[in-house]
């Protein structure tokens, strides 16, 4: 819970500079990534707070896995909403002259979420409360997000203001990931309902 917890103000932030460049250069796709970003932290804060809440009350599996399906529906909802800001990014956005400080910013959040990701995901199977198993796939959707954000960003670096020339092939390359970020919220899904079906039904009163 501590690493979810500081996880989520990471990932504020990021949202806020996101929130910054989509301002300071009038892009859309920076704006809905920043969006995004403070989307998913309001969910993987309503995580945080429903599971101190549970494990308050003595810690029921069944309140947990009920908040574990609630939650990675509004996931997946959240995940195909990214469809929109991809189809802006290849149709609407218009060229952007970016510096190299964004680029190194995006590569850095990047390459944390990657790394903190892949750690905790390889755990996760070790994992019985499926509240905490949930945040780590939130985090491997944020770190699969900021790929496409990291890339976006160097495309706009390097081709010096001329990104449109570029950004159909970056389009083609990106779709990779909202599919997987898609699949693992299908995934999550699925694994609530089936916890809930094999949990023990209470006997009826008497």
């Amino acid at each position: 819970m501590v690493t979810a917890f500081a996880s989520l103000l990471v990932t504020v932030l990021f949202a806020l500079y996101n929130g910054f460049l989509g301002i300071y250069h009038g892009s859309v796709w920076y704006a809905a990534i920043c969006l995004y970003y403070l989307l998913l932290a309001v969910l993987r804060g309503t995580v945080i707070a429903a599971e101190k809440k549970i494990f308050a009350r003595g810690g029921n599996e069944k309140a947990r896995d009920r908040t574990h399906l609630a939650a990675s529906v509004l996931l997946l909802i959240l995940n195909i909403s990214m469809i929109g800001p991809i189809t802006m990014m290849v149709t609407q956005q218009k060229p952007v002259d970016m510096t190299l400080i964004p680029a190194i910013v995006m590569a850095a959040y990047t390459t944390y979420k990657v790394t903190m990701a892949s750690v905790h995901l390889r755990r996760s199977s070790k994992v019985g409360n499926s509240l905490v198993r949930l945040l780590r796939t939130i985090n491997f959707i944020d770190a699969l997000v900021s790929i496409l954000t990291l890339q976006n960003t160097l495309i706009m670096v390097s081709s010096k203001g001329d990104g449109m020339k570029l950004l159909p092939l970056s389009a083609a390359s990106s779709a990779v990931i909202p599919a997987a970020a898609l699949c693992v919220s299908v995934v999550s899904i699925c694994h609530g309902i089936r916890r809930l079906r094999r949990a023990p039904r209470a006997p009826k009163a008497q």
